[in-house]
C-alpha cells in the first residue's frame, strides 16, 4: 500500500510562509535541498516565491528531478473585496501547475494532483488565538457566507478552468481552524467543489486528535499534510499570547517521530483505509534558522519509512 504514496515537501520548511519576509532562501536553494533530502515532489509555497513562470521554474525542477504536487492561496478568503485579487492568484497559479509535467497518479487516488491548498490567512485576531478555541472570535453568518463564496469562486474557477482539484486546508490562525468550523465548511462546501487536505500538526494544535479527524472526514480527504509538535515548547507558547508563526520560530513544530502525534496510528489508519496519492512533510519555522532544515527532512523521512512508509529514491 505504502508504494501508493509518494511523500513530498514544501517551502514552509525553509521558513517560506510570508513572500515579504527578507530573510527568505533562494527559491532555487529549496528545491536543491528538497532534493538532497531524496524528495522527488514539492509544493509551490505561498504565491510569488517560486516565479509564476514555467520557462523559468520547469528546468530547475527537471535538474532537481522534482514535480509540483500543489500550488497554495494562502490569503484572506473572508474579505469580498478580495476576491479579484484571489481569483488572479488562482488563474496564475493553475496556469503554472497544469504547464508542468504531472507529479503523478496512484491507482486509488480521490483526485489527480496536482492540487491547490486553500487556506484562509490575515486575522490578527484569529491569529493570536491558534489553538484557542474557546478564545477565537467566530465569524458571523454574514461574513462567513462571504468566506464560501470567496472559496467556491476559487474551486469553481480551479476546476472548470485548468482541471484542477481544489483542497481546502484548516490552518491555525485562520477562520477554518476548529472542529465546529471544519464541521461548517465540509456542510457549505459540497464535495464537487472542494476537497479536503488535512493537516496533522494543524489538526493538533488545535486541539483535536489526527486520526480521529481523518476518520471523521475521510470522504472528502483529498491529500494530506504531516508535521508533528514538540510538546514542550506548545504547553509554553499556548500559556502566552503568541502568533501562530512566531510560535513556530520558537520550535513548535519538530521533525516528525520526535512530537506528540502518533504517526505509527496514522500510519495504521491509513494503511487500512488505502489511502493512495501524496503526503506533504511540513516544519514552519523562522527562515533565519533554515541551516537544520536539511537534517530535520532527513530525520522526518527516515522516521516515517522506518514505520512503514516506501521511501522515496
Amino acid at each position: 500500500m505504502t508504494d501508493a504514496i509518494t511523500i513530498t515537501t514544501a517551502p514552509c520548511c525553509w521558513g517560506v510562509d510570508d513572500v515579504r519576509n527578507p530573510n527568505l532562501p533562494p527559491w532555487k536553494k529549496v528545491l536543491e535541498e528538497a532534493d538532497a533530502a531524496r524528495f522527488r515532489g514539492l509544493e509551490l509555497g505561498p504565491y510569488g516565491y517560486l516565479p509564476l513562470d514555467v520557462a523559468q521554474v520547469a528546468p530547475v525542477l527537471d535538474r532537481h528531478n522534482l514535480r509540483v504536487v500543489a500550488g497554495t492561496i494562502f490569503d484572506d478568503l473572508v474579505d469580498p473585496a478580495n476576491r479579484e485579487n484571489l481569483l488572479r492568484q488562482t488563474r496564475e497559479i493553475c496556469a503554472l501547475v497544469t504547464a508542468l509535467p504531472e507529479p503523478g497518479y496512484a491507482p486509488g487516488q480521490r483526485f489527480r494532483a496536482p492540487y491547490l491548498t486553500v487556506m484562509d490567512w490575515g486575522h490578527d485576531e484569529r491569529d493570536y488565538a491558534a489553538g484557542h478555541s474557546e478564545k477565537a472570535e467566530r465569524l458571523n453568518d454574514e461574513r462567513w457566507a462571504d468566506m464560501v463564496g470567496n472559496i467556491t469562486a476559487i474551486a469553481e474557477l480551479a476546476r472548470d478552468e485548468f482541471g484542477v482539484r481544489a483542497v481546502i486546508h484548516p490552518h491555525a490562525g485562520g477562520h477554518i481552524e476548529f472542529a465546529d468550523e471544519i464541521e461548517r465548511i465540509v456542510e457549505d462546501v459540497p464535495e464537487k467543489v472542494a476537497g479536503l487536505c488535512i493537516d496533522t500538526g494543524h489538526t493538533a494544535y488545535a486541539g483535536m486528535d489526527p486520526v480521529a479527524t481523518l476518520e471523521r472526514y475521510w470522504s472528502r480527504i483529498d491529500y494530506l499534510h504531516f508535521k508533528d509538535i514538540d510538546p514542550v515548547v506548545f504547553a509554553d507558547v499556548m500559556g502566552r499570547r503568541i502568533r501562530f508563526f512566531d510560535a513556530c520560530a520558537e520550535g513548535v513544530m519538530c521533525p516528525i517521530g520526535r512530537g506528540s502525534i502518533d504517526y505509527k496510528a496514522i500510519y495504521g489508519f491509513l494503511r487500512e483505509r488505502g489511502y493512495a496519492g501524496f503526503i506533504t512533510i511540513e516544519q514552519e519555522r523562522d527562515p533565519r534558522n533554515a541551516d537544520g532544515v536539511l537534517a530535520d527532512l532527513r530525520s522526518s523521512h527516515q522516521y516515517l519509512a522506518d514505520i512503514g512508509f516506501a521511501y522515496t529514491e
